[in-house]
């Protein structure tokens, strides 16, 4: 009975819906005709139909002043004086997921010219910081120093007078020199210690990889030796013999940069001054945090200022340095030291999309990427020719996709270098210093490239693969326009798979609200919520 009340029904409708078509035939002359409503655009396409002429294109009219954010279509383009709300339709990133926006892009622009920590510096000049005048004559005689940053002002001076600090600055800030001159000038007004059995540093430096253990030895080298302080590096990957034969061949050293791996029955951490964690994020991951206790434990650090002054029985001062700190860090951070003992100086640009840098977003197909970066590696190599750019970084998450890359640019004769994590300590020694003196001008790597390798003269960064984290696209956009760079900046970044669309649109959503990345804002200042912080100058 239900089924027959529901035919009937559907039969109803249908007489409704059929009965205003048979009176179009039969009505009556005095009968008005039934009105029937076409869209607009519908009837002007139909006119142009039947005439044969069609109208010319609506022109595009540009938006007035600069751009924050420029687009494949010129009529999404967004000028940077306006700041869109949460309530504003999103960019066309909202339809990346839709197959069909493949050879898609956009950029965001650049906003200022210049890196934030060389604006608005501190009318101090380095002699008011506290430094003395030989430490000046070091920094103006290395040639990795430029003009002191925003950062060194903010960090030297809690240096010298014996804080434990956590510096979290942006990528390229200079961080490494803001550290490394206060620290060397404490070694200077210490006596020197008889020597021992076996090394003893004054002075550790510990960093997540061989290759920054390279790059701060060759920041801190020219530094120590203008003040007749001895700087060395020693690697991990190595046995224990080579290590020992290495430390025995070298004069002692008072400044050792080393990674996690070192051996600490082969040095001596007692009369240690100072104890730096370069990238601390790193350092105090799952992976390392085992390693990094156990130096920990076999030095002494220092509880107070008070404790520094003894010169004979010497106490570490500790020194935490970062561009990135996700959040639940501060949890790591109090296994290492008290949070109440550390000063923070942080800075309002971290974690944030660096606004010097321009970035741009392309979405191809996964069969096309090979074509595309072969087409602009190709372009880069006839301008680098001709000396109008720089270098390349292009970036993979893992070790295969560099070899494959590397056999296919082989295939179209383009030169190029790799660094990946799985290559033997021999053949990664000194591949990125190679890199940067200009033996080849591209160079293959994964993450172990992204963190604190500095180059001036590298111009663009490819993600070849879209980083799997906001934290690691941190980390390698920050590898252009840092302090000191001598090109512009530009970042190129491949978006293929969906989850790759949802990273970019918070990098997007940041950019436009002119806020930190989602996950990584306020996980420095949440833990040292009580401290005071220092004067920021940066905007």
């Amino acid at each position: 009975m239900a089924l027959a009340g529901q035919l009937r029904l559907w039969l109803l409708a249908a007489r409704l819906l059929l009965a205003p078509r048979r009176d179009l035939t039969v009505c009556g002359p005095n009968e008005p005709l039934p009105v029937v409503r076409i869209l607009r655009a519908l009837q002007r396409r139909q006119e142009e139909r039947q005439s044969g002429q069609r109208s010319p294109p609506r022109p595009v009219l540009a938006r007035p002043g600069l751009l924050l954010m420029s687009a494949r279509r010129p009529e999404l383009n967004e000028p940077s004086h306006l700041t869109l709300g949460p309530w504003n339709p999103r960019h066309s990133l909202c339809a990346w997921r839709n197959p069909r926006t493949h050879a898609d892009h956009f950029s965001i622009e650049c906003a200022q010219h210049e890196a934030p920590a060389l604006r608005n510096l501190s009318p101090k000049g380095s002699a008011e910081l506290g430094l003395e005048l030989r430490v000046l004559s070091a920094q103006e005689a290395a040639p990795e120093v430029v003009r002191p940053t925003t950062v060194e002002s903010s960090t030297i001076p809690p240096l010298l007078r014996g804080r434990h600090i956590l510096c979290a600055a942006e990528t390229g800030s200079g961080k490494t020199v803001s550290y490394m001159l206060p620290l060397l000038q404490r070694l200077l007004g210490q006596p020197s210690l008889d020597p021992c059995r076996i090394p003893a540093p004054r002075g550790l430096v510990l960093v997540p990889s061989r290759e920054l253990a390279e790059l701060v030895r060759a920041v801190a080298q020219p530094l120590g030796s203008s003040l007749d302080l001895q700087v060395r590096e020693l690697g991990g990957g190595h046995g224990t013999r080579r290590i020992r034969l290495q430390l025995s061949k070298q004069p002692p050293a008072d400044i050792l940069v080393a990674t996690p791996g070192l051996k600490t029955q082969l040095i001596s951490l007692e009369p240690l001054s100072f104890l730096v964690l370069d990238h601390a994020d790193t350092l105090l991951d799952e992976s390392f945090l085992e390693l990094v206790d156990y130096i920990l434990e076999g030095s002494h650090t220092a509880e107070g200022p008070a404790d520094l002054k003894d010169p004979f029985n010497p106490k570490a001062q500790l020194v935490l340095v970062g561009a990135t700190f996700p959040e639940g860090v501060g949890q790591l951070l109090s296994k290492v030291a008290s949070l109440d003992s550390l000063t923070p100086v942080t800075s309002d640009k971290l974690h944030c999309i660096m606004p010097h840098v321009r970035q741009t977003f392309m979405r191809p197909k996964g069969t096309e990427k090979v074509t595309g970066l072969v087409q602009i590696l190709r372009q880069h190599d006839r301008a680098y020719r001709t000396g109008a750019t720089g270098t390349v970084l292009v970036f993979c998450n893992c070790y295969s996709t560099v070899n494959w890359l590397g056999y296919i640019l082989d295939d179209h004769k383009i030169q190029h270098l790799r660094l990946q994590g799985q290559m033997p300590a021999s053949m990664r020694a000194g591949i990125f210093q190679s890199f940067q003196k200009g033996s080849r001008d591209i160079l293959l790597c994964t993450d172990i490239a992204s963190r604190g390798l500095d180059s001036t003269q590298v111009e663009l960064v490819l993600n070849y693969d879209f980083p799997l984290t906001l934290q690691d696209y941190i980390h390698r956009a920050g590898r252009v326009g840092r302090v000191g760079s001598e090109v512009p900046g530009t970042v190129v970044s491949f978006v293929t798979h969906p989850w790759d669309v949802s990273l970019a649109q918070k990098i997007e959503l940041a950019a436009r609200w002119r806020r930190r990345l989602p996950g990584l804002g306020s996980s420095v200042r949440e833990p040292l919520h009580q401290q005071t912080l220092l004067q920021q100058a940066y905007i």
